[in-house]
């Protein structure tokens, strides 16, 4: 017994470890897709936050772009070539810078000598290379740089002048503060930051990231220490992973745009923690439903052992207690006799219930059919009166047509009994996609002699949205007219009869209900409505033998339903609930 439940107990252990591994295996499998899934978001809105902070930083130098290129040919500055003032070039300048917001607007001859001035401190590798030989090359010169007076970083516009022989004779070099830009969104987030062509970070709303210079996979602080960026691809974007700054995320989705205009590129790092948390609380949710349910089965798995290790125990019992009386067996000899005589007694009652349980069964049957083919049959007659009448006024094709019309109902009661004699034998044919309004539709026609002589009022609205469902056509319409007659023989007494036939669907359920409202006494007793034989009618009246609403009943918990019934204020109300067919393509 103790070797057979060691290799159980490692069974188990090893179906448990199994089952872990699957868990966690599907639990990083929904962390990753909801990741991935997360980051396009991420990305659109990086992007957008990307673009408005470069057309910020270029609108902002726009206008000292503007000015240089402006100014460059006032009449104070060309003056100066043929021995104008310099005090009035020199205070128009500084107005203009004043105004402008430049720290620095100067003039410079092709020489390089400064002809006018704003202010004094105009760098000295501003005329060595840069803005000042494109400008006199005739184009807009821009380059970046230290600044003068004191500015750590500027921006440089060199617009060149022309003059009367169009050649080039200087340039109005107009110098930009970086960090007078930077003040309106330093500190926002996400971080942003431009670099050069070096790699060199010159413009960001992170201040200690300044300086900064891309070296390989990794960033290059001013003090020569080196900061190692490993860039991933998830799912098609670019996430780097770093630890440069406690403003910086450790882990961000990483986008670039190219500015040419300022001839820089503008990056973006975009902290991508939420997402993955995002990601790791829907994995967590998957993981807690499946261990759940796992729970759960493993929980009915042990008890079905536990059940299977009790019955070998009570096997064991009973051969123990068979042993035993078998060695009791010599005493009970003299008993055979009676044995005997009771055996073949028993035979006998087994024969006689067997003979009462066919005839039972028969019974049943018979009653069953005879209810269920009785609609179908006044159906038929009512047809066969009405076509005799017609050959009698000489409209043979109405005629056929009430002809065809029993040819079907025949061919109904020949489904009917294929489906009556499958009810009773526990095997219904399959169920299918029906439409529910045309079931209700035939069951009316059908009805309609009927409910013409009663005098019911029919209050039907058929909805506008078909209500497909997973039935029988034929049982279906059958449960529908045993509901619709039990309505009308229910109302036979009263003054006021009118049946309500209603679809309504549950689409977030998956299910579709049909309700039939009579105007009634109501349900006598509603524990009892679908028990077998059991009727309100008196004994001998027309179908009256209490099988309707059983095997109603029965034909709607085949199909996945539920039939219900229930007073309500005024009469009764009889619920049938069926499952939605799934949509088609």
């Amino acid at each position: 017994m103790w070797n057979a439940m060691v290799p159980a107990s490692r069974n188990r252990a090893a179906l448990i470890a199994l089952a872990l591994v699957v868990t966690a295996a599907l639990a990083l499998g929904v962390w990753r897709q909801a990741y991935l899934q997360g980051l396009d978001p991420l990305a659109a809105r990086g992007q957008s936050d990307l673009e408005l902070a470069s057309d910020r930083l270029v609108t902002q130098l726009q206008r000292f772009r503007e000015f240089a290129v402006l100014t460059a040919d006032h009449p104070a500055l060309a003056a100066l070539h043929e021995g104008g003032s310099r005090e009035t070039a020199d205070a128009m300048l500084l107005r203009a810078a004043d105004r402008s917001g430049a720290v620095l607007a100067a003039y410079v001859d092709r020489s390089g000598e400064t002809l006018a001035a704003s202010a004094p401190g105009l760098p000295s590798h501003v005329l060595q290379a840069g803005p000042f030989a494109r400008a006199m090359d005739g184009a807009l010169g821009v380059s970046h740089g230290a600044g003068p007076n004191g500015i750590d970083r500027a921006f440089y516009y060199a617009a060149p002048s022309f003059g009367p022989d169009g050649r080039v004779r200087g340039a109005l070099i107009v110098a930009v503060d970086v960090a007078g830009l930077e003040q309106d969104w330093r500190g926002s987030l996400p971080a942003v930051f431009f670099t050069d062509a070096s790699g060199e970070i010159f413009v960001t709303n992170r201040s200690e990231l300044l300086g900064w210079r891309k070296n390989g996979d990794a960033l290059l602080s001013p003090d020569g220490t080196s900061y190692e960026v490993t860039l991933r691809h998830p799912g098609g974007h670019t996430v780097s992973v770093q630890r440069l700054s406690s403003y910086v995320p450790p882990r961000a989705l990483r986008l670039e745009t190219a500015l040419p205009v300022i001839g820089m590129t503008g990056v973006l790092l975009a902290d991508v923690m939420p997402t993955m948390r995002v990601a790791a609380l829907q994995s967590a949710v998957v993981t807690s439903v499946v261990l759940f349910f796992g729970a759960l089965l493993w929980l009915g798995l042990e008890r079905r052992r536990t059940l299977a290790e009790a019955n070998l125990e009570l096997e064991d019992r009973v051969a123990a207690r068979t042993r035993a009386l078998e060695q009791s067996n010599v005493a009970l000899r003299r008993e055979i006799a009676e044995r005997q005589e009771a055996e073949a007694a028993l035979k006998r009652a087994q024969a006689d219930l067997v003979q009462a349980s066919k005839l039972s069964a028969l019974g049943k049957m018979s009653a069953g059919i005879s209810h269920e083919l009785n609609q179908p049959l006044m159906a038929i007659r009512s047809f066969a009166e009405n076509g005799t009448a017609f050959l009698e006024r000489g409209k043979a094709e109405r005629a056929a047509e009430n002809l065809g019309r029993i040819s079907d109902m025949a061919n109904r009661m020949g489904r009917i009994i294929k489906n009556l004699r499958a009810f009773a034998k526990a095997e219904p044919e399959p169920a299918r996609r029906v439409g529910l309004a045309a079931v209700v539709e035939s069951a009316l026609e059908v009805l309609g002699p009927r409910i013409a002589e009663t005098g019911t009022r029919i209050d039907w609205q058929r909805p506008e949205r078909a209500t497909v469902v997973m039935a029988g056509e034929v049982r279906l319409g059958q449960v529908v007219i045993n509901l619709l007659s039990n309505a009308m023989d229910a109302m036979a007494e009263c003054e006021t009869r009118c049946l309500t036939i209603r679809i309504a669907r549950d689409d977030s359920l998956g299910m579709a209900f049909l309700t039939v409202r009579d105007t009634g006494p109501g349900i006598a007793d509603p524990s009892r409505i679908f028990d077998p034989f059991y009727s309100t009618k008196e004994v001998g009246a027309a179908e009256g033998m209490g099988l309707g609403l059983s095997i109603s009943h029965g034909i709607v918990e085949g199909f996945g339903g539920r039939l219900r019934g229930e007073n309500v204020a005024g009469g009764a109300l009889f619920t049938v609930e069926l499952l939605q067919a799934e949509e088609m393509a």
